[in-house]
């Protein structure tokens, strides 16, 4: 277990989120502060960072001026969910890893609201036959 939760923070360490100065320009910020995992009978280790690599790197190119905050898997208790999305986009498997944010002055794109935080944001991935994760779509 140790070397699970290690190993993920290390992930978020070499991929940090992008933040926003109080000009609006974007800048690489800390990594995410809290990082929660539970131990997973369905995904390994491996399967868990590389979806959260597929976030992250997806979180630093579309949130201009937001600053990630928590970025964990939840558990298997989403394990229904985690079906059902898997038929819906036509994959063998899929996993919700969920988050936490700040938003800067600038409010992102201009669909968040500026100055605020977000929690609880679901993020969900496919993938078939054991490939690469795909980030096919977010929110609550």
């Amino acid at each position: 277990m140790k070397a699970y939760i290690l190993a993920a923070l290390i992930v978020l360490t070499v991929s940090p989120a992008v933040g926003c100065g109080e000009n609006g320009s974007t800048e690489k910020s800390a990594e995410a502060q809290n990082t929660q995992f539970e131990q997973s009978q369905i995904y390994s280790e491996e399967d868990i960072e590389s979806a959260i690599q597929v976030i992250s790197d997806y979180f630093d190119k579309e949130f201009e001026g937001c600053t990630l905050t928590e970025l964990y898997y939840p558990g298997d208790s989403y394990a229904d969910e985690f079906n059902e999305f898997a038929e819906i986009y036509g994959a063998d498997e899929a996993i919700i890893l969920m988050s936490s944010f700040e938003v800067g002055p600038s409010g992102g794109d201009g669909s968040l609201n500026p100055n605020s935080a977000y929690n609880d944001w679901n993020w969900i991935l496919v993938r078939s036959g054991g490939g690469k994760w795909e980030h096919v779509d977010h929110g609550y």
